[in-house]
């Protein structure tokens, strides 16, 4: 019995040697462009599902309204277009350059089959190794939900916000200008 727990032992310590030397070595994907490692998404995902369901977070506070849809579109101008898309136009060069890819919020379904619950927890926390950063210190309370609100339902905004979503006039033939990168929305 001795010798077998010993070879147990001897056994768990080479395994987890072998997955400590696996990232040290430089031979684990640390490059975005690099493949997934086994399982890695599914992982991920799994724990991103957790986290979320852990947090509980109650039904929207606000109502999805005209305003509350045309506050988002501001928001959404300012922090988000540049990653994430804007209606009818090319995705944004970086969105293919993220691992997992930037959710394009107005190509196919984005996030409009996600509940806004789902779409807050996001926005206020970010999501790690993905580039999706935290708003929260950034955005208040009420800007979260207004964001969760809007992106949950990009398939079924008024015009008074889609108006809002379009790129600022190119001059000359350069590449249309996206709006600032993340982090830029001012407080209320």
């Amino acid at each position: 019995m001795k010798g077998f727990v010993i070879g147990v032992l001897v056994g768990v310590a080479l395994v987890a040697g072998g997955i400590y030397y696996y990232f040290v070595s430089g031979m684990a994907p640390a490059a975005v462009a690099d493949p997934p490692m086994m399982m890695e998404r599914k992982m991920a995902n799994r724990s991103l599902d957790a986290h979320i369901e852990k947090a509980n977070i109650p039904a929207p506070p606000i109502q999805p309204s005209e305003d509350n849809y045309v506050a988002g579109a501001k928001i959404y101008m300012n922090d988000c277009a540049g990653c994430h898309g804007l209606p009818n136009q090319p995705p944004p060069e970086i969105a293919g350059n993220f691992f997992p890819d930037a959710t394009l919020m107005f190509k196919g379904k984005g996030v409009t089959d996600d509940p806004p619950q789902e779409s807050y927890w996001k926005i206020k926390n970010g999501i790690r190794l993905t580039g999706m950063p935290t708003f929260k210190g950034i955005l208040d309370d009420t800007q979260t939900w207004q964001m969760a609100l809007f992106v949950a339902n990009a398939d079924k905004l008024p015009d008074s916000a889609k108006k809002l979503l379009v790129p600022e006039p190119t001059t000359g033939g350069a590449a249309p200008i996206m709006p600032p990168a993340k982090g830029t929305a001012s407080k209320k």
